[in-house]
C-alpha cells in the first residue's frame, strides 16, 4: 500500500481505530522486519503528531542491549543495557510502561531535554521480549489509557509479523 494515510479528525481513540488496519494493509505481503517497522513508526508519528516515535530491538549479537531500530524524529540514543532507563526497564519487566513525567522517572535516559514524557510497550514472540516500541512527547502526561490498549494492540499484532 504506497497510498497517504487517512487520518481521523476526532479523537485519539478515533485515529487509532482507523489507523490500524491501515497499518496492517501496509505491512501485508511485506516480509522486511525493517521496512515494516519504518512505515509503522512513519504512521504513527504523522498521526499522532508524537515527538518521538521508533523501536529498538533486542540486539542479534549481544542480548543484554537494545539498539536503535527504524524511528521518527530527533537523533537517539544507539544503544540501551537491559533494566536502564524506560526501554530497558520495559525490556526486563516484559510490560508496558507509562511514564507522565520523564524527569521523575529513576535512571531516565534523556536522549532529548525535549522529551517530557513517555511510553513504552515491549514487543513479545514466543513468550520472548524482541525489541520495544518508544513513543516520546514533548508535553507532561501525553499518554494515557486509550495508548496503552491500542499501542500494546499494535504491538502484539506487529510481533507476530517480524
Amino acid at each position: 500500500m504506497a497510498d497517504d494515510l487517512d487520518i481521523v479528525v476526532g479523537s485519539k481513540e478515533e485515529k487509532y481505530i482507523r489507523l490500524i488496519p491501515q497499518l496492517k494493509a501496509l505491512c501485508e505481503g511485506e516480509s522486511n522486519k525493517i521496512a515494516n517497522l519504518a512505515n509503522v513508526a512513519a504512521a504513527i508519528k504523522e498521526t499522532f503528531k508524537y515527538f518521538w516515535v521508533g523501536f529498538y530491538l533486542v540486539d542479534d549479537e549481544n542480548d543484554s542491549e537494545l539498539v536503535l531500530a527504524p524511528f521518527q524524529g530527533p537523533i537517539a540514543c544507539t544503544r540501551i543495557k537491559k533494566g536502564k532507563g524506560v526501554c530497558g526497564s520495559a525490556w526486563e519487566k516484559s510490560e508496558t510502561i507509562v511514564v507522565d513525567n520523564v524527569d521523575e522517572f529513576p535512571g531516565h535516559i534523556a536522549c532529548s531535554s525535549q522529551s517530557k514524557s513517555e511510553i513504552v510497550v515491549p514487543l513479545i514472540k514466543n513468550n520472548q521480549v524482541i525489541g520495544v516500541f518508544d513513543l516520546d512527547h514533548d508535553e507532561i502526561s501525553a499518554f494515557d489509557e486509550v495508548d496503552h490498549k491500542y499501542l500494546n494492540e499494535i504491538c502484539s499484532w506487529l510481533a507476530s509479523i517480524l
